[in-house]
C-alpha cells in the first residue's frame, strides 16, 4: 500500500484516496443515457464536488475543534443541557436491545454516530491502549459520519450507528467477551461504524447496468462492499489516526477492515452461513485462534447488519419502511430512464410486507438461527428471535389484509355497478 516514502502506490491500492467520495453524486441523471464525453462531465462534477466537501468538512472539523456543536443552515441547532443529558441518559444504556436509535439521533442533534463511537471507545479503553489522538479520532469520525448520504432512506449514518449499538451488543455476548483482544473489538466497532459509508442508495445491479465508474473500477463484484473499505481506508489514512502506528500494524487493520466490510456482501451469505453452520455441527470453533475469532466477528457484523427484524416491532418496521422506500426509488428511477426493474423495487407488485417476509424467511431466520446455537442461547439471543417470530407473524397479518384489499375493492366496484344498472333495466 505505501511507498517508501509514505507515499500511496498508485497500483490497484492507489484508487483509496482518489475514489473515497467516487460515488457521490449519485446519479448524474441528465447524463444517465449519454455516452459522449460521459467521463470529461463526471470527472469534472467530481473535482467541484470534492473541493467543496473539503471545505465543508474543514468548517465542520474548525467547530469540532473549538468544542462547538455542526450544524447545517436552516434550523436551531444548539443543544440545551436538558438535550444533552438525555442523550448521556441513553448512552448509559447503550448496551439493551430495545435502545432507540432514531431517538438518540435525534437528542445528538444527527451526531449519533459519532456520539456513540466516542462513547465505546471509553468503555472499552481504546482511546488509551492504542494511544490514539483524540483530535484526529474526531476528525476521523466526522468524516465517516458526513461521507453517509442522508437523503437516503436506509442506508444513511443513523444505520451505521444503529448496526454499531447492535455490534456492541453482541460484542458483550459472554462467549465473545471472553476471548475477544482489544484489537478485535477496535476492528469490530470500526468495520460497523463504516461499513456502508457513501453509500448511493442503489444496488449493485444497477451500478452494473448503468455503468457507473465504482461497478467498473471493481469488476463488478462487491462492488459496494469494495467501495465501502476503500472509502475507510481513504479517510483513516486522511486523517492520520493510526499513523502513529508500525506500518506493518496500520496496513493489517485496513485488510481485516476489508475483510469484515466485504463479508456484509448479501451475495456471500450462503458462504458463511454453511461454514458457521459446519463450525457448530462440528463444534470446532476455537475462539484462542485470531483467524477463528475473525470469523466470528465477521458473522456477528452480519447479524448486526441485518438484525432490524429482531428489533422490537416499533423500532423494525420503522427500518422496514425506510429500506423499502430505498428500493422503491430505485425502481422508479428505472422506470423513468427505461430500465428493466429490479426485483423488490417495483411499488406497485412488491408490497412491504412480502418483502419484510421473504427477507426474515430466507436471509434473516437462517442466519440468526445458527447465532441463537453459538450463543448456547443466551438472554439476547431468545429476545431477538422472540421479536423475530412476532415480526414476522404482523407482516403475515399485513400481508393478507394487504392482499384482501384489492379484492374487496374490487367487490365493492361490481356492487356499485349492479346498483347502477337496476334502474336501466326498467
Amino acid at each position: 500500500f505505501h511507498l517508501a516514502d509514505g507515499r500511496v502506490s498508485t497500483g490497484h491500492a492507489g484508487v483509496l484516496l482518489a475514489e473515497r467520495r467516487g460515488s457521490y453524486p449519485l446519479i448524474d441523471l441528465c447524463i444517465l443515457k449519454s455516452n459522449t464525453q460521459q467521463g470529461e462531465v463526471e470527472s469534472g462534477t467530481r473535482r467541484k464536488v470534492k473541493r467543496l466537501l473539503s471545505f465543508q468538512r474543514y468548517c465542520h472539523n474548525s467547530r469540532l475543534l473549538r468544542g462547538l456543536v455542526p450544524h447545517t443552515p436552516g434550523s436551531l441547532h444548539l443543544l440545551d443541557d436538558d438535550y444533552l443529558g438525555q442523550a448521556a441518559h441513553m448512552l448509559s444504556k447503550v448496551g439493551t436491545w430495545n435502545f432507540d436509535i432514531f431517538l438518540f439521533d435525534r437528542l445528538t442533534n444527527g451526531n449519533s454516530l459519532v456520539t456513540l463511537m466516542c462513547h465505546l471507545f471509553n468503555v472499552y479503553g481504546l482511546i488509551h491502549h492504542f494511544q490514539l489522538d483524540m483530535v484526529k479520532l474526531h476528525r476521523f469520525l466526522g468524516m465517516v459520519q458526513d461521507d453517509y448520504h442522508s437523503q437516503n432512506p436506509y442506508h444513511n449514518a443513523v444505520h451505521a450507528a444503529d448496526v454499531t449499538q447492535a455490534m456492541y451488543c453482541y460484542l458483550k455476548e459472554p462467549k465473545l467477551a471472553e476471548q475477544l483482544s482489544p484489537a478485535d473489538v477496535f476492528l469490530g466497532l470500526m468495520a460497523a461504524a463504516a461499513h456502508d459509508v457513501d453509500h448511493p442508495g442503489v444496488n449493485q445491479p444497477f451500478l452494473i447496468k448503468t455503468r457507473h465508474h465504482l461497478a467498473s473500477l471493481y469488476q463488478n463484484t462487491s462492488v459496494l462492499e469494495s467501495h465501502h473499505w476503500r472509502s475507510t481506508v481513504g479517510m483513516l489514512r486522511e486523517s492520520g489516526l493510526l499513523s502513529h502506528l508500525p506500518p506493518d500494524m496500520s496496513q493489517d487493520m485496513e485488510q481485516q477492515l476489508g475483510s469484515l466490510i466485504l463479508a456484509t456482501d448479501i451475495s456471500r451469505q450462503n458462504e458463511f452461513l454453511l461454514t458457521f453452520r459446519e463450525h457448530l455441527d462440528n463444534q470446532d470453533l476455537d475462539l484462542q485462534l485470531a483467524s477463528h475469532r475473525h470469523f466470528m466477528l465477521q458473522i456477528a457484523l452480519k447479524c448486526a447488519d441485518i438484525c432490524n427484524p429482531c428489533r422490537v416491532w416499533e423500532l423494525s418496521r420503522q427500518w422496514s419502511e425506510r429500506v423499502c422506500e430505498e428500493f422503491y426509488r430505485q425502481g422508479d428511477m428505472e422506470r423513468k430512464f427505461d430500465l428493466e426493474i429490479s426485483p423488490l423495487c417495483n411499488q406497485q407488485a412488491d408490497s412491504v410486507p412480502t418483502i419484510q417476509i421473504g427477507f426474515i424467511s430466507y436471509i434473516v431466520e437462517p442466519l440468526f438461527e445458527e447465532w441463537h446455537r453459538f450463543t448456547d442461547p443466551s438472554l439476547l439471543s431468545q429476545t431477538m428471535m422472540g421479536h423475530l417470530h412476532k415480526n414476522k407473524a404482523r407482516w403475515s397479518l399485513l400481508r393478507y389484509a394487504h392482499n384482501s384489499e384489492p379484492q374487496a375493492h374490487s367487490q365493492s366496484q361490481l356492487k356499485k355497478k349492479k346498483r347502477v344498472c337496476v334502474p336501466l333495466m326498467f
